[in-house]
Order: structure tokens, then C-alpha cells, then sequence
């Protein structure tokens, strides 16, 4: 859960942008592990934004084919090797991740040829007696009844899975518990995992921490991850998750310098320039955060997380015009790209735009796009149209939205906005 799982503050929003960040960077197991928590927290929602919850179902879909698709070259490259266990396994995560029925044939057709080279292997080492191997059976041994615990291991680093399948029942109970919610017993497991192992420069620190967040126990989670960070320096997520720690202490100083140590090969990842720029923001250096992110997209291109970070930074220095041109920007980047807009970045480019007196008709569409991408939103939404309308000349219109309005908002137990009325 901790490879770039957070502790319960971030919005079902601020999850997706980091699993944004995250794929843009090539984590996809990680991105997908954001979305999936995003997901959770949108189901378990009073009102659920379907909407949003469609949306990362899409993007939960695409970054499991994106994994499937890696454990299929890292399985050729290992076979590759002799490493014929090892594939065989990362084939069956890829299988249980893909719907695409042709990676699917491919990934069938590789079990198959490694089944047969390990069942060649094993026909060659037994003595004729001992030789009554099954590769049904040695199959089971390979998709053990944890596959919860195995598909969650598949989504991270080789190395680290390595390691997390080594750690032992306790570490397995406590890494499933974490996952799915039960903290205190993710702790109470963990902790036993971690007091049994007794190895230093083990993992499972990054999880306990994890599970201490969610319990609000801060300062023995900030202890966890400053250990953790001196035998494996590499370990992005721990540095995403002290930061989030620093920034609520206002320890921001401790933020920089935390992110100054990181090790080269990882100082210029996306991830890390995300730290950096919302650790700017955080402290409310917001002119030194807009130079920042700007410098960015100037040297390394589009990313619709930075733009997105920008704009809000726009917003934070009262720069309303200019957070809203850059939220269209980002529009007009989804549409070139035929992907789907955030419904929240039209949300900001509509509000942005109505508060600065334009009621044009492609504000108006805005708004009635909003309410069918947000409908537990509907009222706010036809309470603007009704308002534009109103600017307009046109009373009718203006009536049967505001009535609308009034209509789904008293139905949905719900104040109207003040602005809109």
C-alpha cells in the first residue's frame, strides 16, 4: 500500500493526480494502486460522483495492461536467463491483469513454454524412482491462495516483491490487512514481521509507517521512514510520504532538505519534481512554486499534473485569468490528445470564467456537460445556466433552470450555491 499510498487526508482527487504523475513516470503499479484508492474513497462517498468513478475505472484498467504488458517483457528477459520460476510467475500476474484477448494468447503461449522447459528440468534432475512431479502441482505452488498478496506484490519494483515475498505470514497478514483498510491489525502484524525479522535494511518499515498514518500515530511513522531512508535512499515513496509529514508539522525547511538528499538518478523523476513544487506551495512560496513549475514545462514539456499545479498556483496568488487560461489549456491538450476531460478542470474553467462575467454560450455548455459528468452536482450547475440565461434576456429559460435547480437541490437535501441565484 505504501508505494505511494498516503495517509487518509488526500481527496479521491489529489489520489488521482498523483497516479497521474505517477504513470506519466512509468510507476504503473503504484499509479494503479493511487487509483484504486481513489476509487474506494469515491464509492465509499455519501453521493457518488459516477462520473469519477468511471474515469478511474478507465484509468485503472489501462495502467493494469500497461503492468501486464511489463511483466510480459520482464518475464522474456528473465526466461531469458534461466530464471524460469520467477517468469512463470510475473506471466500469471500479467494474465490475472489483462483484458486484451491477443496479450492474453501471447502470455498463454509463454506459460506454456516455460511449463515445458521446467517440466524438462525436472525430468532431467530427478532420478526416475523420485520423478513423479506434477506440473499441476508445481503450478499451485506458483499461484499460491494468497493471490491477493501475490497480485499486490506484482505491482511493485522486482526487487522489492522479491523481498516482500520473503517476509513471512505475519508481514503477508499485516500487508493485506493494510490494504484493505484494517489498520490496526496491519499494525499489530507488521510490527511482529518487523520485531521477527530484525534485519535493518528491510522493507517493511515503508508499510508499518503507512499503517501508523492511518492511525495518526505521525511521529513513530516519521522515525520508521528516516530508518528506512538510510538503507535504501532510493525509495521514492518514502520521500512522498515524510514530505506529507513535514508539510503538516510546517516543517518545510526539513521538506527541502529531505528532498535535496535524494540520489541523482531519481532527483530529476516527475514524482520528485511534484514533491518539490507542492513543498514550495505548501510553505506559501507561491511566486517561487509559479517559476518553478513554469521552468518545468519550459524544459521538459507538457505534463498535465504540473500545468494542473500551476493553475492552482495562479488561483493561491489571486491570478484568476491566469489560472483560468491555463486550466482551458489543459482542455485543449485532452481534446488534441483524445483523452477525457477532468470534469473538475471544466468545473474550474467554467466557475473561473463565470466569476470573471462570462456568460457565453460555451460557458453555458460548460455547465451542462458539469451536470451530467457530475450530477450530484446538478443544482449548482443549473442554477448557473439559469443565471447565464438570465444575462441573456432569456426569462423563460432562466425560469425553467432555476426552478430546475431549486427542484434537484431540494430533492437532494442540499443548499444551493450563493453564487448562483
Amino acid at each position: 500500500m505504501a508505494w505511494f499510498n498516503l495517509f487518509s487526508g488526500p481527496t479521491a482527487e489529489r489520489l488521482e493526480q498523483k497516479g497521474d504523475a505517477l504513470g506519466a513516470a512509468g510507476f504503473w503499479g503504484a499509479a494503479k494502486l493511487e487509483y484504486e484508492r481513489a476509487h474506494r474513497k469515491l464509492e465509499a462517498a455519501t453521493v457518488r460522483d459516477q462520473a469519477s468513478l468511471r474515469r478511474l475505472e478507465e484509468k485503472i484498467a489501462a495502467t493494469s495492461e500497461a503492468l501486464a504488458l511489463d511483466h510480459h517483457r520482464n518475464a522474456s528477459d528473465l526466461a531469458a536467463i534461466g530464471d524460469f520460476n520467477e517468469a512463470l510467475e510475473l506471466v500469471e500476474l500479467a494474465l490475472a491483469l489483462t483484458g486484451d484477448d491477443a496479450l492474453k494468447e501471447t502470455l498463454s503461449q509463454q506459460r506454456r513454454e516455460i511449463e515445458a522447459t521446467l517440466a524438462a528440468e525436472r525430468r532431467q534432475t530427478l532420478s526416475a524412482p523420485e520423478d513423479d512431479w506434477d506440473p499441476e502441482e508445481d503450478n499451485a505452488d506458483v499461484l499460491s491462495p494468497e493471490e491477493d498478496f501475490r497480485a499486490l506484490c506484482g505491482m511493485l519494483p522486482d526487487s522489492v516483491r522479491r523481498a516482500y515475498l520473503g517476509y513471512g505470514a505475519d508481514f503477508k497478514t499485516g500487508y493485506l490487512a493494510l490494504n484493505n483498510g484494517d489498520f490496526e491489525t496491519a499494525a499489530d502484524y507488521l510490527a511482529r514481521a518487523l520485531e521477527a525479522r530484525k534485519a535493518a535494511d528491510s522493507y517493511i518499515p515503508l508499510e508499518l509507517a503507512t499503517a501508523c498514518l492511518q492511525l495518526n500515530r505521525h511521529e513513530q511513522a516519521r522515525q520508521l521512514l528516516e530508518t528506512l531512508l538510510q538503507h535504501h535512499p532510493d525509495t521514492l515513496p518514502a520521500y512522498q510520504i515524510l514530505c506529507e509529514i513535514y508539510w503538516d508539522q510546517g516543517a518545510f525547511d526539513r521538506a527541502d532538505s529531505l528532498l535535496a538528499s535524494i540520489p541523482d538518478e531519481l532527483a530529476t523523476s516527475l514524482p520528485v519534481f511534484v514533491l518539490k513544487g507542492e513543498t514550495l506551495f505548501q510553505a506559501g512560496h507561491f511566486d517561487v512554486a509559479k517559476a518553478f513549475y513554469r521552468d518545468f514545462l519550459a524544459t521538459y514539456g507538457w505534463d498535465d499534473s504540473i500545468a494542473g499545479a500551476l493553475a492552482r498556483t495562479h488561483e493561491a496568488l489571486n491570478e484568476m485569468d491566469h489560472a483560468r487560461r491555463m486550466y482551458q489549456e489543459i482542455m485543449v491538450h485532452c481534446n488534441s490528445c483524445h483523452r477525457r476531460i477532468d470534469p473538475l478542470v471544466k468545473e474550474k474553467v467554467a466557475d473561473l470564467s463565470f466569476a470573471a462575467g462570462i456568460h457565453d454560450t460555451a460557458i453555458l455548455e460548460l455547465y451542462l456537460s458539469l451536470a451530467q459528468d457530475r450530477p450530484e452536482k446538478a443544482s449548482v450547475y443549473y442554477a448557473k445556466v439559469g443565471r447565464i440565461y438570465q444575462t441573456t434576456g432569456n426569462e423563460n429559460e432562466a425560469r425553467r433552470f432555476h426552478a430546475l435547480a431549486d427542484q434537484m437541490g431540494d430533492s437532494a437535501g442540499r443548499p444551493q450555491d450563493p453564487s448562483a441565484g
